[in-house]
């Protein structure tokens, strides 16, 4: 694998990030220490990604990648940690695949509804809609491979959780993010085709094992909780068509969290609260535009 190689900028973010000298080229094989991580800067200018086999070290550059907002990179090194470890991530690297993922797939998922909006407007011209339909196709495949890659990466992390003890929270986590991905394939599949109610039917299944889970071992305010609730009524929305059983279960989750408001812990009011007001601010437009089909069909 070639080395990597960043110019001043790069350097400049490194200070930022982790505190180092001003002179780029003092003291390059000094460790220090920022916010428990260790990172070797030489590590940093020089290095060969193969070298770099210390979970702090592949933690350390993922955070950087993400503060640089080269996400490939930082899943690049997420994804090396994931396969080089059988031992349960610890929350901060949890959130660090999944931070790396999502930014990732949710760029080509954004490209795709572009391309997709664009190659239907192009009327009658044969040659700009066969150029549409071709990137698109090329994104597509991205796409898919991408989500291909956290799925495989997703369930042998499932596998690590169910053997632990102590897991339940990181199980919840893993079968959520399992149908979110699941899902984002089904959106770009033809609406009969086979492969579709085949992905559908995964992602609502890893959805379901989620909600069975966060039920039992979750507060109805954690915010993983009521992220799943979130994403889970979405799918029903979108990909189900069934507004009722959408409004029904961000309904739930969001009065069931209100009820319990003042239990919520004080290091995850901002996120649980956030996640509240999406389900609130998602079945207000639910429930207006069920309203507004009642009243289309009096």
């Amino acid at each position: 694998m070639l080395s990597r190689t960043y110019d001043s900028s790069g350097w400049r973010l490194i200070r930022k990030v982790f505190g180092a000298p001003s002179n780029n080229s003092e003291n390059l094989g000094t460790v220090r220490q920022s916010s428990g991580l260790e990172c070797a800067y030489s590590s940093y200018c020089y290095c060969e990604l193969d070298a770099m086999s210390s979970p702090a070290d592949l933690v350390a550059m993922a955070k950087l990648a993400e503060q640089a907002e080269r996400y490939d990179d930082m899943v690049e090194h997420m994804t090396k940690l994931v396969e080089s470890t059988k031992e349960v991530l610890s929350d901060e690297q949890r959130n660090l695949l999944s931070v790396a993922y999502k930014n990732v797939v949710g760029a080509r998922r954004s490209a795709w509804r572009i391309i997709s909006s664009l190659e239907g407007k192009e009327g009658h011209d044969e040659s700009k809609r066969e150029l549409s339909k071709s990137y698109r196709q090329t994104v597509e495949s991205e796409l898919k491979e991408k989500c291909n890659e956290v799925l495989k990466l997703i369930k042998n992390l499932l596998a690590v959780a169910e053997n632990a003890t102590g897991q339940e929270e990181a199980k919840v986590f893993y079968y959520k993010m399992q149908g979110d991905y699941y899902r984002y394939l089904v959106e770009i599949e033809p609406p009969d085709s086979d492969n579709r109610k085949r992905l559908s039917e995964e992602s609502k299944k890893a959805y379901e094992k989620a909600n069975e889970e966060s039920k039992s071992y979750l507060s109805e305010t954690n915010p993983i909780r009521l992220g799943l609730a979130l994403n889970f009524s979405v799918f029903y929305y979108e990909i189900e068509n069934d507004s009722s059983k959408a409004c029904e279960l961000a309904k739930t989750a969001f009065d069931d969290a209100i009820a319990k408001l003042d239990e919520v812990k004080e290091d995850s009011y901002k996120d649980s609260t956030l996640i509240m007001q999406l389900l609130r601010d998602n079945l207000t437009l639910w429930q207006a535009e069920e309203e507004a089909e009642q009243q289309g069909d009096d």
